[in-house]
């Protein structure tokens, strides 16, 4: 009987595809994600005990300490809010509005631009708050 060992082959396993196939779904990843950037406005939030979570996909609209109001970014009149939330709604799967404010914000302002955002016709309107410790 001949025991001979050089004719045995060693198995070994070829791990390049696998980084490659890793690298694919890390770069699928990071370009899928979406990122909330709220605008850069010193904002003071309200502060509120029922505070929920709200989709990272709303619609923010801004409301500085001035009273001034932002979409997208951008001023925006009052009177314009309307129109341009019902276009962006139109193409938008979510159909929910978050009002950014600052704490001093007249309420009487608050509630025109809370106004404007549900007659474009968002389903949801809500307004942006700190969870109170409690």
């Amino acid at each position: 009987m001949n025991i001979d060992n050089s004719d045995e082959t060693e198995a070994s396993i070829d791990i390049a595809p696998l980084i490659d196939i890793v690298f694919i779904l890390l770069i699928f990843f990071m370009v899928t994600t979406t990122f909330v950037k709220d605008m850069q406005l010193e904002l003071e939030r309200p502060k509120a005990s029922s505070s929920v979570a709200v989709s990272s996909k709303a619609i923010r609209l801004f409301v500085d300490q001035h009273g001034d109001t932002y979409l997208d970014g951008e001023p925006i009149r009052v009177w314009l809010i309307q129109s341009k939330l019902r276009d962006l709604l139109s193409t938008s799967t979510n159909k929910v509005v978050l009002v950014v404010t600052d704490e001093g914000v007249p309420a009487g302002k608050l509630v025109e631009v809370v106004d404007q955002a549900r007659l474009s016709g968002a389903e949801s309107v809500g307004v942006a708050t700190k969870k109170e410790a409690g």
